[in-house]
């Protein structure tokens, strides 16, 4: 069985579509998934799985919680080693005065075309910077994520994908949980 990491998009956001964490863990036992377990109340969600598909997963996720929750936030599933590479490509790991709270990752659910990364990376939002790496895009926000430049509305409707956003500090205590539960084995 390998270890997977759902990571929900717009959950617990204010007032908005609520779920707590007990209830989502026991929806993914549900289906099948072990040893689950979350990490804050943004959707994060660390699990063994032997489905190969995580496509199909997903989507099951997605259909699942709509039909207890009454209503469907797009779910992205990544591995250990997806994790494990999102921090070993950190554009920014090299430069001295990062603030990893203000360094988001916006994990996509499919790989954008040539022309929508063109078109994501032309846009001006200084003093913000981005990188896109794959599935992921590195956002770092120097002036905090208050009134950023970069909306995850610009983003998405630029790329036309949906996605979900994670501080640098939730990336690494993802990995570091999901690798603890692959050594558990």
């Amino acid at each position: 069985m390998s270890v997977g990491i759902s990571l929900l998009r717009a959950v617990n956001l204010a007032s908005h579509n609520r779920i707590k964490m007990e209830e989502l863990r026991a929806l993914h036992e549900s289906l099948g998934l072990r040893e689950v377990q979350t990490y804050v109340q943004s959707g994060n969600v660390i699990f063994r799985t032997g489905e190969r598909d995580l496509l199909r997963l997903s989507r099951r996720i997605e259909n699942a919680i709509e039909r207890k929750f009454g209503f469907r936030p797009d779910v992205i599933i990544r591995t250990t080693s997806d994790l494990r590479n999102v921090i070993a490509q950190n554009p920014f790991a090299s430069r001295r005065g990062i603030d990893p709270s203000k360094l988001l990752v916006i994990f996509l659910a499919t790989d954008p075309s040539p022309e929508a990364r063109e078109k994501i990376l032309s846009i001006k939002a200084d003093p913000e910077e981005l990188r896109i790496d794959g599935r992921e895009l590195y956002i770092y926000f120097p002036n905090g994520l208050a009134r950023p430049k970069l909306s995850a509305a610009l983003i998405e409707k630029t790329l036309k994908i949906p996605g979900t956003g994670r501080n640098w500090n939730t990336v690494r205590k993802l990995l570091e949980m999901a690798e603890k539960l692959e050594a558990s084995k």
